[in-house]
């Protein structure tokens, strides 16, 4: 009897994941968000920033304020890459309001990098990799 219900319980369990296995191979796969700082770039800045960085971007026609030249922080910040500002602005938007839109204009996109996937928060990773990309493209 017990072999019975050893082997009725098994059969059950296998139906049931063969069934879950079936019917989750029909969803798309979820997102999955870029790691590359250069990709990252083209997915979430290049629309305002321009594929390039130069602030020439398709959706900056139609802001109220010139988009900024993303290659040129380090000359602006008197030779030296200001990361933990790039880093701020990213996660939390910069302290000051930004004249295109009113108060801050650029999305805050911390909150999207650090979006939980495959049970990990790769947050962290997104921004030090886009921010080493921007410091890739500055211009002298």
């Amino acid at each position: 009897m017990l072999e019975r219900i050893t082997l009725l319980v098994t059969f059950w369990l296998a139906l049931g994941f063969v069934l879950a296995y079936a019917q989750n191979r029909d969803q798309p796969p979820s997102p999955v968000r870029p790691l590359e700082g250069s990709d990252i770039f083209q997915d979430f800045c290049a629309s305002c920033h321009g594929r390039d960085g130069r602030g020439k971007g398709p959706v900056s026609r139609d802001l109220k304020q010139a988009v900024p030249d993303l290659t040129k922080l380090s000359r602006q910040n008197g030779g030296t890459f200001p990361a933990s500002r790039v880093r701020s602005k990213l996660m939390f938007g910069g302290d000051q309001p930004s004249p295109a839109h009113g108060s801050k204009a650029m999305p805050v996109w911390g909150p999207i990098f650090h979006q939980i996937e495959f049970d990990q928060d790769l947050g962290n990773v997104r921004l030090e990799n886009v921010t080493r990309y921007l410091e890739s493209i500055q211009r002298k």
